[in-house]
């Protein structure tokens, strides 16, 4: 009698598993199928060729620090804010290269802040 138990109680629960397992399967079939699918006819935009070009009325970093706008160079901060009128003083947008030292953003952030712009917001590529 006692080797009947003993081959009873080694027995793998491998029912359980499979029921684990397809409760797991089934969640993720149902999850995955939340969002509807986009239509067959749609073909999306490819943005593979687009150049990327900063905001008309931003204020471009360069890597060594170089300040433009539009194109035309910028001698410093203090006179890029001032050159602003008064409403668009209130946010000063900057695009930094990506080379550009954090300590030159923080310090250009620091100077247009002194001479004037209310808040100053950096654009980055994703942004773009």
């Amino acid at each position: 009698m006692q080797l009947k138990a003993l081959a009873q109680a080694q027995k793998e629960p491998t029912i359980a598993l499979i029921n684990i397992v397809f409760l797991m399967l089934i969640f993720f079939m149902i999850a995955g199928t939340l969002a509807p699918p986009i239509d067959k006819d749609l073909s999306l935009v490819k943005t593979t060729d687009l150049e990327g070009r900063e905001p008309p009325d931003t204020l471009v970093v360069h890597a060594d620090g170089r300040l433009s706008l539009r194109g035309e160079p910028v001698p410093d901060a203090v006179s890029y804010v001032l050159g602003l009128p008064a409403e668009a003083r209130e946010v000063v947008k900057i695009v930094p290269d990506q080379a550009l030292p954090a300590k030159e953003l923080v310090r250009l952030g620091n100077a247009l802040r002194a001479a004037g712009a209310q808040r100053v917001v950096l654009i980055s590529e994703r942004a773009l």
